[in-house]
């Protein structure tokens, strides 16, 4: 994937100051990035998926633009929910966590999601957050309790709320945290919880137990990218209280912000309802991507700008198949172009009028992209492209000239891999069944062993046949193509073969 100046400003939406601001990072060129990973006790749904691919966009675009990026995501491995799920299920937690975690990340490639470069686990990093903690007790932030609960005193911290805007007087007790009566308050929330029988726990100073899920991520942070980083990402239900906890801690431990930006995808609705069990309407990634390819989920999701939120049918999903096999044909259809145009001479109009079509479709895709990541208006300057080159191909017929072809079909993959949609795949020449050359010795005197060269015998043999009206030989040439999993298409370049999408 080639690479564009990073002269043009990116401007990001800060969810703590709700404006966008510009991204300068605080090493020039480099841009350190942290993204919430899962609690691995079940199948990620496709709500999280949405989360997770907004973030891959918007790491592929800032490399894209030419920034070293270092992205880092954790998995929580030990909490409540694999606890619980293990009690459920007679297993130990471990068994739990190590099944979801290679669930996660095998539905990860299969959605086209970058590996993080870093990928802590929290049941590794325990000494990174008891140091953490203990430098929070030692600075009067936090205090153990005698059952050996560790709290973090959120009315200690005179900045908490600095990134939800939450007033903690008006925010009514109990508000995702526990009630109990060895708090200070009732919103402190734990830093590390005292073993209970059967659970997980390491020793501490404080007694065995583990870690509460909001001292998780913040330790991991500070040991694998260091305190401010630049860019701190998650879902928009995280911004309170876990990414709010996660700054308190941040700035109450070592006096500096955790993320100079935070950035929150929006929230995934089915059929405009929101996603839950109860109402039947709850779907996984994997149950997902068993029945559609993913290159099809992330042109649907990525039609919506990340923030905001995202409708997500089964009926639109469909469509976005056609919509892909759309794109995938106009990349097709300039290699055939490129391929049988005759000797290029010198460009005409035509030619030219595409070449700028090319221009401006990189133009406004970069421009759309640096406006907060803007997939939406990305995706528009793609579809524009192809509108431009379909009519390109009619109107050139079998004169196109290879080098704008050719240069439109690469400028479309190009925009669509920043997406992390594979157009390329395929349009290169497709690999074809050896039957082709048996249907092609019975129907058009074929004496060779190429599938290629079979299929060209066919292609001509039909043509033939259809100038001189002989439909039933016509016919039978396109039945045979068709029950090796073939179709024909007609260009403006002439016929082709390629495998039924």
């Amino acid at each position: 994937m080639g690479a564009v100046s990073k002269e043009s400003l990116v401007l990001v939406y800060n969810s703590q100051t709700h404006r966008k601001e510009e991204l300068v990072p605080i090493e020039e060129g480099k841009i350190r990035m942290y993204v919430c990973g899962p609690t691995v006790y079940d199948q990620i749904h496709i709500g999280n998926a949405r989360t997770f691919l907004s973030f891959d966009v918007i790491r592929r675009y800032l490399m894209y633009k030419g920034y070293q990026v270092t992205f880092a995501q954790n998995l929580t491995d030990v909490d409540d929910k694999i606890i619980n799920r293990a009690n459920e299920q007679g297993r130990t937690a471990a068994d739990v966590a190590e099944e979801f975690s290679a669930a996660f990340i095998e539905q990860m490639h299969r959605f086209g999601i970058m590996d993080p470069d870093i990928r802590p686990r929290a049941t590794r990093e325990i000494e990174a957050m008891q140091e953490m903690i203990s430098l929070l007790i030692q600075k009067g932030f936090a205090y153990p309790v005698p059952s050996g609960d560790v709290y973090f005193s959120v009315r200690s911290d005179h900045n908490y709320g600095i990134l939800s805007g939450r007033d903690l007087d008006q925010l009514r007790a109990g508000e995702r945290v526990e009630v109990n009566d060895e708090k200070r308050d009732p919103f402190d929330f734990a830093l590390w919880k005292a073993a209970k029988p059967g659970e997980p726990s390491w020793p501490s100073p404080w007694g065995e137990g583990r870690p509460g899920w909001h001292t998780e991520c913040c330790a991991m942070i500070h040991r694998y990218l260091g305190t401010p980083i630049d860019i701190h990402g998650g879902g928009a239900d995280l911004i309170f209280p876990h990414h709010e906890n996660e700054t308190a801690q941040a700035m109450c431990a070592w006096d500096k912000a955790l993320a100079n930006t935070w950035m929150h995808a929006g929230m995934l609705r089915v059929d405009g309802e929101k996603m839950s069990k109860s109402l039947g309407n709850f779907y996984t990634l994997k149950e997902v991507l068993d029945k559609y390819p993913a290159d099809a989920v992330r042109l649907l999701m990525l039609q919506t700008q990340y923030r905001a939120p995202l409708d997500f049918s089964f009926e639109r999903l469909d469509g976005t198949v056609g919509t892909l096999e759309r794109l995938q044909t106009c990349v097709r259809n300039l290699r055939w172009a490129a391929q049988n145009a005759p000797q290029d001479g010198e460009l005409n109009e035509t030619d030219r009028t595409l070449g700028r079509a090319i221009d401006e479709a990189h133009e406004d895709f970069c421009r759309q992209m640096d406006d907060d990541f803007n997939t939406a208006g990305g995706l528009a300057a793609v579809f524009a492209l192809v509108t431009a080159a379909n009519t390109y191909l009619a109107d050139a017929g079998d004169n196109a000239a290879t080098a704008v072809c050719l240069r439109a079909a690469d400028m479309l993959c190009e925009l669509a891999e920043v997406m992390g949609i594979d157009l390329a795949a395929g349009s290169e020449g497709e690999e074809l069944p050896a039957e082709l050359v048996a249907l092609a010795a019975e129907h058009a005197a074929y004496q060779g062993d190429s599938a290629a060269e079979a299929a060209e015998a066919l292609l001509f043999a039909r043509q033939a046949a259809r100038a001189a009206k002989d439909w039933g030989r016509a016919d039978a040439i396109r039945d045979g193509i068709a029950a090796l999993g073939l179709v024909v298409e007609d260009t403006a370049s002439g016929a082709r073969l390629h495998k039924k999408a």
